[in-house]
């Protein structure tokens, strides 16, 4: 096995925890915080990085130990042995991180509104209004799409790429607060700090609620310790310089907000009040400096919160928390893509909800659309949210995982007491359940509309999932069997024997059929290689609460004699045999697909598990060819293609193609159907497809369908049929039926060899495929 490399080193580490804790926090805050209770805001951001450390030291001892990605649904899944406790920290978490994207790119929107997008443009002697034509929220919806998009193909930042754009927050920051000491003086500057200090301790503990989200990046250090080299080391050294480094220029920058020349209703403006401060001292290049920073500092921040939460819900489907799609590599991209998926959804939908529908410039904001009147006042249901309320709800998702963090180290440390700690926190059990009375106290601070919004979402995800009731974790899901009945946890043992080399892979489920699929796989696969590999799988499925080591026996038996059958065949193609136990056959079959990096599988139709292969069609990482009455390859040497039409008949081409060059006779059968079954395609794409030196006949018939005619001609010239998959899989057993499920039925009843072919199946295809029968009734009803 590969071992994995680790790349990041403390000073990349230290960027990511400092990159990821100046963005919108300082920038939205900063004056919210000093017009509330003034220079005490730095009491506030310190108390908070105080609460902050208490974790982050939780963080790090658990970091030393299980250095790996994560985080806080990592440590809590190896600590606690609940399910709904573990499902609870990674959806609140996932909530907390998409939550605090979401934050980011609204503080940005407003920072465009204000900045950026001017209220009013003329065009053509028009005068348009642009901040009302402009939803509020489309410039940070816009910005999470292409963040996803970037992020789901597999760009992000390099490790000095971090520390660059890192480097240039701090820079802008710096430049801020030596505007503000220039402008002021230094000896005035700390005068001036030094008297606006404020004893309303309510308000310095609601300020360090809300600023908590500044120096929660401390957790994308820990989350990436799969990544960091010598992480029982570095990581605790990177959380504490990056909190440290971050209070201290918070607090430069709360004495130069304390000391702006604007009046207090500026400060209270909160999202955009530094940049306008930044004016006061810089002018208007100073002011487009700031706006700038801060608006590259909030996407760089987005981005390293949506890795965290995609990460999240990977890590999620492959423990059964949440959809397995979620887990799945994109066989092109090599990233989570249903996962990064979920996350900019998410994040959308927290910025249309909290910012573009019920904000103060949103589109129901201020609308009164239902109240209840209880005694004598009446109460306005519609929320009135925006960013306060939103920094409520994402701050409310981290404290409450982050409390149980603490939680599962006091466990941890008396459950497993010799399991090795390289960093140890001191005061144990005193200081975790500070931390938990810290979080608790902040949490009650919150502004209540988010914590209210907060409980709700994520009561419903628990009361989700318990009625779900989760799956079985991937690595449960198959076991290897060899013929000793040794087993390993993956379900492609050996893919360095197939690198390289044109790969199909085999599901056999009888041993009888096994020297025919290996021969037809074996052809197809000489067609396009001289040196293919065949990769023979066989599945005996677990019913649900049955061990393995009840139907071990039964996986080997059946491995050897898939193995006695193909060396009796002396099959003149390399192969191997491997035997799988698994609750999930169609998952195995594309899993194993994917950790051989196959080329093609090949397979059975569907008779008594159509479920499985509608599941390896739709999800396997390469085309599939679906062999039906194959007794040997020899039915290879002629071969009968429909006229066709649609994606899996032009992906079948190619192949048709290949084996016509091999020497295999084809024919190109154009049916016009009679009863009313099918539509007669065009032959000429199809024949163009062709090279010129293979031989080749074309036939036109009239038949009462498509599969009627394919089936006779097929018959006639003792040829295999191949067809491609049908489109209207989803939709055939309620609406439309399918030609190729009739085609391989009638071929059945003649004893005509059928291979159905599919190409592999992408997002973009699925809509389309579930689109195109109502295109093709359409037509019909139109003509």
């Amino acid at each position: 096995m590969v071992e994995h490399t680790r790349t990041l080193g403390f000073k990349v580490a230290f960027a990511m925890g400092l990159g990821t804790m100046i963005a919108a926090g300082i920038f939205s805050l900063s004056g919210l915080a000093v017009a509330r209770i003034g220079s005490s805001a730095v009491i506030a951001f310190v108390l908070a990085a105080v609460v902050a450390s208490i974790t982050a030291a939780s963080y790090s001892e658990f970091a030393s130990i299980y250095s790996e990605n994560g985080g806080g649904y990592l440590f809590s899944s190896r600590t606690f042995d609940s399910d709904l406790l573990t499902y609870f920290v990674g959806a609140s978490l996932f909530l907390g991180y998409t939550g605090t994207t979401a934050f980011y790119l609204a503080t940005m929107d407003e920072w465009f509104f204000a900045f950026i997008i001017p209220e009013t443009l003329r065009f053509a002697g028009t005068t348009l209004h642009l901040h009302d034509a402009i939803p509020r929220g489309s410039v940070g919806v816009l910005t999470a799409v292409l963040l996803g998009v970037l992020n789901a193909q597999g760009t992000e930042e390099s490790g000095g790429f971090q520390v660059i754009v890192t480097g240039a927050k701090v820079a802008v920051l710096f430049a801020f607060i030596g505007g503000a000491f220039a402008y002021t003086g230094p000896a005035a500057a700390v005068g001036t700090f030094t008297a606006q200090f404020s004893t309303d301790i309510v308000g310095i503990v609601s300020v360090a609620a809300l600023a908590f989200i500044t120096f929660f990046g401390f957790s994308a250090i820990a989350a990436s310790a799969g990544e960091i080299i010598n992480p029982t080391e570095t990581v605790p050294k990177a959380i504490a310089a990056s909190i440290v480094t971050v209070t201290v220029l918070y607090t430069f920058v709360i004495i130069a907000m304390v000391n702006a020349p604007v009046s207090e209703a500026v400060l209270r403006a909160g999202e955009t009040a530094m940049g306008q401060v930044a004016a006061a001292f810089l002018g208007s290049i100073g002011q487009a400096l700031i706006v700038a920073g801060a608006v590259f500092s909030m996407v760089s921040a987005s981005n390293a919160s949506i890795l965290a939460a995609s990460g999240i819900g990977s890590l999620m489907g492959d423990r059964g928390q949440a959809p397995r799609s979620f887990a799945r590599i994109h066989p092109d991209y090599g990233t989570p893509f249903w996962s990064v998926t979920a996350v900019i959804g998410t994040i959308v939908a927290l910025i249309v909800v909290f910012v573009s529908l019920f904000s103060q410039h949103g589109a129901l904001g201020g609308v009164e659309v239902a109240a209840v009147r209880i005694a004598s006042v009446v109460v306005p249901l519609t929320p009135n949210l925006g960013l306060n309320a939103l920094t409520g709800f994402a701050t409310f998702n981290l404290l409450l995982p982050l409390s149980v963090v603490n939680v599962a180290l006091v466990y941890s440390r008396r459950n497993e007491p010799g399991l090795e700690r390289p960093i140890r926190v001191p005061l144990v059990p005193f200081l975790p359940v500070l931390g938990v009375v810290a979080n608790l106290a902040l949490i009650t601070n919150l502004p209540l509309v988010g914590v209210a919004l907060g409980v709700v979402v994520v009561v419903v995800a628990v009361a989700g999932y318990v009625l779900w009731g989760g799956a079985p974790e991937s690595e449960e899901l198959f076991e290897r069997v060899t013929e000793s009945g040794a087993a390993t946890d993956s379900p492609a043992a050996n893919p360095a024997d197939s690198e390289g080399r044109h790969t199909v892979l085999v599901p056999v489920s009888r041993p009888g059929r096994a020297v025919g699929h290996v021969q037809v796989a074996a052809r197809l696969a000489a067609a396009v290689d001289d040196d293919p590999m065949i990769r023979v799988l066989t599945i005996t499925q677990l019913p649900e609460q049955t061990p393995n080591e009840v139907v071990r026996d039964t996986a080997t038996r059946r491995t050897e004699a898939i193995e006695d059958e193909l060396s009796d065949a002396d099959l003149a193609v390399d192969y191997e045999v491997e035997g799988h136990l698994s609750r999930d056959v169609g998952y195995d079959i594309v899993e194993t697909a994917r950790g051989y990096e196959a080329d093609l599988v090949v397979m059975g139709y569907p008779r008594e598990s159509p479920a499985v292969t509608r599941k390896v069609q739709y999800q396997s990482p390469c085309d599939v060819v679906y062999a039906d009455g194959f007794e040997d390859a020899d039915a290879l040497d002629t071969l009968c293609v429909g006229a066709g039409g649609g994606p899996h008949h032009e992906a079948l081409l190619p192949l048709v193609d290949a084996l016509g060059r091999a020497g295999s006779t084809i024919h190109v059968v154009r049916v016009a159907p009679t009863g009313g079954q099918g539509t007669s395609e065009a032959v000429t794409d199809t024949l163009d497809a062709l090279s010129p030196d293979v031989d080749v006949e074309a036939h036109d018939v009239s038949a009462d369908s498509v599969a009627d005619g394919l089936v006779f001609v097929a018959d006639e010239e003792g040829a295999s049929l191949l067809v491609g998959a049908t489109r209207t899989r989803e939709l055939r057993r309620w609406v439309f039926g399918s030609t190729t499920d009739r085609v391989v039925e009638t071929a059945r009843g003649r004893d005509v060899p059928v291979l159905v072919y599919a190409r592999t199946t992408g997002v973009v295809d699925r809509v389309a495929e579930l689109l195109f029968p109502l295109y093709r009734y359409a037509t019909k009803l139109r003509w």
